[in-house]
Order: C-alpha cells, then structure tokens, then sequence
C-alpha cells in the first residue's frame, strides 16, 4: 500500500546524528560539516571519522571539532569505506542516524524535513528525497515539501524487486536509530551495493517514507566519464545488484516471506538490464569487441529464461550485423540521451527508478 499525505511541522527537536566518514576529503570537510551544523529545528552531533587520510583531512577534523557538537576518530591503518561507516553509525547515540559522505552537503531544513515524517510515523523505518548532483557550484536547492510518500516495506520491496534497481542515493537518508542498530550497518559482502541492501532489508522491518518536492541533499560529481561508468561498470553492478537479493531472500526468511516470489521477478529485471547494456553497446559502437558478449551471458547466468525473450533476440541480430549499428550511433545516442531525462524525471518525482 502506498499513501501521499500533505507534510506537517516537526512538534518536538528531535536528535540527529550525522557521521561524516573521510578519506582525502578534507577540502571538501569544512562545508560538508557546517551544512550539518546549520541545520534548524533539529538538534544535532557529528561524528567525523577520518579513515587515515593522507591529505591532511585528520587535522582539518580536528580544527572543526573546536565546535562541541562535532568529536573526531582517527584511524592509525586505512580500513576501508564500509568498516569506517560501521564504527561511525554503531557509536551514534541520536533518535536518528544520518551518513554523509564528507564531499557531499545537506541543504537547509533537509533534517527537519525529514524528521518530521518520521516523528509523525512511527511505523517508517527511513526517509529518503532527491539528492541534487553538483560539481564545485551548488545550485539552488528545492527547499519546499510538496507532499510525503509512505509505502508499506512490502509495498516498497515490490517497487524495487521488480526493477532490481536502488532509488536511493545515500546522503539524503535519516534512518531511525533502532532500525539501523538491528541492521547493524553496512554488509562488506557487496561492497559496491550494500547502500542497497541496506534500504531493502530496513523495508524489511518497517515502512518507508519520502519527502517530495524538494532538494534533501548535495550529491558531488567527481567527473567520471558516463561510458565507462555505465559499460565498464555495470558487468559488477549487475552482479552486486544480483547478490543483494540472494542475501535478502535467503536470510531474512519470515521478514520477505510475504514477497519472497519477488525474487524471481528481480532476476528477470537484473537480466533484462545486462540484455540491454549488451545491445546498446553494439548499437552505439561502445564498450570494446567482448563486453556484449559477457553481458548477455550474465544475464543467461542470472536468468535462464532470458534466452528466448525479446530482448535476446534483438542482441542476437545485433550479433548478426556486428559491428554494423542498425542506426547510426549519433542518433542511438540521442535516443539514448531522451530517455535518461524522461527516467530522470520520473525518478525525483515519484521516487522509483524505471
């Protein structure tokens, strides 16, 4: 069941704790904690842990922990993203519990927002938003709630089970304290995608709520080329993406009980998108001779019913043609560009990755 309601004021200063995990960040420290520190209607404390930086972040930390609100963890020997995330949330001590990566930045009223839907329902688990994506200039963030979405957990896990896809991008999320303390955090077993596991196994134990209408955080863009990132990368993505839900539905048993055929339904999805990274690549002319290949047996791996769908048979007559685009790459790529806006779109408004 999914619910749209209109947002209501916080009545109470809840408490909220933001870790900032660090690793050669420290530029990006000072803004990334004062857009915590500035934050109204919530009360609230930082935990910096910088995971052995080599750039200075340690000392920066340490001159912003002059304010009493913000305490510092130094690591002696770097332990890794996920490790220094664990140790931030498992000592925060705040009703709810917030990771922010030390080069990204919340935007003003983002934990008020947030912590009113959750004051307000109980039963939610987390609260999510669009997070806006930024190089070096902030824009001007949406600062205005239009509405609050609350999904059951079953409701929610069907929404992404089906696509197989993460609508959440991590700095924008409060998370209930005694939620994330069942969790306890991070799973290093999919280091790439245990953001996403997290969602689904805290959709799991409770319901989940968004914030519409607004910009709840500053995602930085380091500049990665979107080729490489999307053909290159999305072999290990998929396969994460397929992990996580081996874990969930093995291992929460009772909890996913009511969804648990969902888990075929996210195999059918994971092989759908390496079915049409696989064409694509032969359509545009990208991602080297053997990456289709590999892509079309990753999705036969994950998905045995993938061979006869439609979707196999248009890469088996890309296969035919070879490296022969059944259009010409530029305009593959404008379609392509099309489409990325029309899911965009669709995404900050409703939430859910298409």
């Amino acid at each position: 069941m999914v619910t749209r309601e209109r947002p209501r004021p916080l009545r109470r200063r809840p408490t909220v704790s933001v870790v900032v995990p660090c690793y050669n960040y420290g530029r990006y420290l000072p803004a990334c904690v004062q857009s915590i520190l500035t934050q109204e209607g919530v009360d609230v404390d930082v935990l910096i842990v910088d995971d052995a930086s080599p750039d200075g972040s340690a000392e920066v930390a340490r001159t912003i922990a002059v304010d009493p609100r913000v305490q510092v963890i130094e690591h002696v020997v770097n332990q890794g993203h996920l490790a220094t995330y664990n140790e931030g949330l498992a000592k925060a001590t705040g009703d709810y519990l917030v990771l922010l990566s030390a080069d990204d930045l919340l935007t003003p009223g983002s934990l008020a927002r947030a912590t009113a839907l959750l004051e307000a329902h109980p039963e939610v688990g987390f609260v999510y938003g669009f997070s806006a994506a930024f190089n070096d200039r902030t824009p001007t963030p949406r600062t205005r709630a239009t509405s609050w979405t609350i999904w059951t957990g079953a409701a929610w896990l069907r929404e992404n089970c089906e696509r197989a896809t993460n609508p959440v991008s991590t700095p924008e999320v409060v998370m209930r304290a005694s939620v994330m303390h069942d969790l306890k955090g991070y799973d290093s077993r999919v280091p790439h995608a245990a953001d996403f596991l997290l969602w689904l196994r805290a959709a799991a134990r409770a319901h989940v709520g968004r914030v519409n209408g607004v910009d709840q955080a500053f995602y930085r863009v380091h500049g990665a080329n979107m080729h490489v990132q999307e053909f290159g990368g999305m072999i290990r993505d998929i396969t994460e993406r397929n992990a996580v839900f081996e874990i969930l539905f093995t291992e929460e048993g009772d909890r996913v009980e009511p969804v648990r055929h969902l888990h075929t339904a996210a195999r059918a999805a994971l092989a759908r998108t390496a079915l049409s990274l696989a064409c694509r690549a032969y359509e545009l002319n990208d991602g080297g001779d053997e990456l289709p290949e590999r892509l079309a047996d990753l999705a036969e791996s994950i998905d045995a019913e993938a061979r006869g769908s439609r979707l196999w048979r248009r890469y088996e007559r890309n296969v035919r043609r070879g490296r022969r685009p059944e259009r010409p790459p530029r305009l593959r790529r404008l379609a392509d560009r099309v489409d990325r806006r029309v899911r965009w779109g669709w995404w900050r408004w409703r939430g859910i990755r298409v």
